[in-house]
């Protein structure tokens, strides 16, 4: 039977997670380069801080070897609509709009995909933070275009698909650890191999300047998403979906104190909504 509450540890562990999560975003959007190379730097890093520690992980379930290549496939599009959104508007924007609406989607998929039911605090919840993290994006300054919005709607259309499929490998595979880091560990080769060959020596020289970001970021990134898949085996999908986009909260924080970004009275009401979600998930 699929859990149905969230514990106080797991609660921190996933706003640990978030705070992962917003770290190696800010650490993409300040490096003012070309998105797509950023991004396959994070990508490359994630890789390299997974691949040593497979040695010491046992191979995840048979049963959930099917959910991390369907994961794998899908994190390619991530990857590539993460970057298109990136391209096309400011981060501010497309990063809490694309992280605010996946929860939203992952509620209504979950009942569906996994037959999970959320008690009406725990919907409140997930409501209160997804419409704060929209708030953050629609109302902050910068870019709105329509191909941004575009690119980041898709984008969280695919973050809804990867966490379903995510959660039930997770559960599938025996030990979420083992699945998160053989799925980051290998996932990431294909992506890179095809910015290798698409950009090619550029692309290299790039990486040589920029691969103590990469490692950095990966190493977060690491860590947020094997936190997340660990807290999906012991509370509802949906709830750790939308817990861990309180990253958006810590990212404009993190961008505010070090990027020189105003946070603003319109950036407060969102994450007044947010905290106010994450307090109904644990009534």
């Amino acid at each position: 039977m699929p859990p149905t509450e969230i514990s106080l540890g797991v609660t921190l562990a996933v706003l640990g997670a978030g705070f992962l999560h917003a770290l190696w975003n800010a650490l993409l959007k300040s490096a003012a380069g070309d998105p797509m190379l950023d991004t396959a730097l994070i990508v490359a890093g994630a890789t390299a801080v997974c691949l040593p520690l497979l040695p010491f992980v046992p191979l995840p379930a048979p049963e959930a070897w099917p959910f991390a290549v369907a994961s794998m496939l899908v994190h390619f599009a991530y990857y590539v609509t993460l970057a298109g959104a990136y391209r096309r508007g400011d981060l501010s924007f497309a990063y809490p709009l694309m992280r605010g609406v996946a929860p939203l989607l992952v509620t209504i998929l979950g009942v569906v995909a996994l037959g999970e039911r959320l008690r009406p605090h725990a919907l409140a919840g997930v409501l209160l933070i997804s419409g704060g993290i929209i708030t953050i994006a629609w109302l902050a300054s910068g870019r709105h275009t329509l191909a941004a919005a575009a690119f980041a709607l898709g984008n969280a259309a695919i973050i809804a698909v990867y966490t379903l499929i995510d959660g039930a490998g997770a559960r599938a595979a025996g030990s979420p650890w083992s699945y998160a880091f053989w799925l980051m560990g290998l996932e990431g080769i294909p992506f890179v191999a095809w910015i290798a060959w698409k950009r090619g020596r550029p692309a290299v020289d790039y990486a040589r300047r920029r691969w103590r970001r990469g490692v950095l970021g990966g190493a977060a990134s690491v860590g947020a998403y094997a936190i997340a898949l660990w807290a999906m085996t012991r509370a509802p999908v949906a709830v750790v979906a939308a817990l861990r986009e309180v990253s958006v909260v810590f990212a404009a924080l993190i961008g505010t104190m070090f990027l020189r970004e105003a946070f603003g009275w319109r950036r407060l009401a969102g994450a007044v909504g947010v905290a106010a979600g994450v307090a109904a998930l644990r009534l």
